[in-house]
């Protein structure tokens, strides 16, 4: 299917590859499908891309990268929704805030994307642990592995 985007013109994407949030995202509640595009070469940073809406577009990071002890509980609600049975089924994503200089960018760890890589569901869930913050300096720090349990 063709894609209308807001970075990369007309792009042509799987089905397969678009990822279904269910009820939408918080402030973007009426959008469903997405699809992640990466942004640079070295696959750092990904577009999430609506399918519905070329000018919704949310720039993603794989925060594992950035918060090497990043870790909380994905509550039996979201993994029943999601349909995630185990850690490896689950990708997890932040929201990037661009800043200009970019290393004054920031990612939202309070409120992490979580992407069933099998099925494509996803959903942006809220921590109500007070450990992680919604504007996380990109350069503070980097490295990490994925702890995200079910």
């Amino acid at each position: 299917m063709k894609v209308e985007t807001k970075y990369f013109g007309t792009v042509d994407v799987e089905e397969k590859e678009t990822v279904h949030f269910e009820q939408g995202l918080p402030g973007f509640e009426s959008y469903h499908a997405f699809v992640l595009l990466p942004v640079d070469e070295a696959g750092l940073y990904y577009a999430l891309q609506s399918c519905e809406d070329k000018n919704v577009s949310l720039i993603v990071t794989n925060p594992y990268l950035f918060q090497k002890t990043y870790e909380f509980e994905i509550g039996d609600g979201a993994q029943i929704e999601l349909g995630i049975e185990k850690p490896k089924d689950v990708a997890v994503y932040s929201v990037v805030t661009l800043r200009e200089p970019f290393h004054d960018s920031t990612l939202n760890l309070q409120a992490p994307i979580l992407v069933n890589v099998h099925n494509g569901k996803a959903k942006q869930v809220i921590l109500t642990e007070d450990n992680y913050q919604t504007r996380r300096p990109l350069g503070q720090g980097k490295g990490g592995e994925q702890h995200a349990r079910p």
